[in-house]
């Protein structure tokens, strides 16, 4: 993957827009040795991604089809692995009762009908994932976890009691007990 050429075309895109990559369908080039752990750590042939600047700049760019990823550019598709989900929520905020979320490689979104919040199997447990774009997730960190439920309100529903948080009209659920 020419990085020079990506960094210039995200460029010309707008420092702050994501690339349509969902409008590009470049041919598949193979197979990248490129791996984002479950923790969210970008490893590349067996050693951690140690910029920052270089995971944004790949994170802008991942394309999901099916249950594959990969980079991609307007010419050219590199397969890559993900053991869990792209994105991992590392931090939330309260504005305006809205809760925004900010993901390891800098995403934020407000968790609302665009962004939602999904409870997923994770390591055995149920645990909230949120969507960042596209078909892209990340799942909620333990500690962004803890956070909410010392906010959220338990609700009975039928024989189960959820955890309730709201992001100004968006409610959702981040576990059952």
């Amino acid at each position: 993957m020419d990085i020079s050429a990506l960094q210039s075309q995200l460029s010309e895109a707008g420092a702050d827009k994501t690339p349509p990559v969902d409008k590009w369908d470049p041919p598949f080039c193979g197979d990248m040795n490129l791996v984002i752990k479950r923790s969210g750590q970008w490893w590349h042939e067996g050693t951690p991604f140690t910029r920052a600047a270089l995971i944004k700049l790949f994170a802008s760019v991942i394309k999901k089809e099916q249950e594959d990823y990969f980079l991609v550019t307007p010419v050219e598709k590199i397969g890559i692995q993900v053991e869990d989900v792209p994105f991992v929520v590392i931090d939330d905020s309260v504005v305006d009762e809205g809760i925004y979320v900010t993901t390891q490689c800098g995403d934020k979104v407000l968790i609302s009908e665009a962004h939602p919040i999904e409870l997923r199997k994770f390591e055995g447990s149920l645990v909230p994932y949120c969507l960042i774009r596209r078909n892209l997730w990340a799942r909620i960190h333990q500690n962004v976890l803890y956070r909410w439920a010392d906010r959220a309100s338990p609700v009975k529903s039928g024989d189960k009691h959820k955890l309730l948080l709201s992001s100004k009209e968006y409610t959702f659920s981040i576990g059952e007990y």
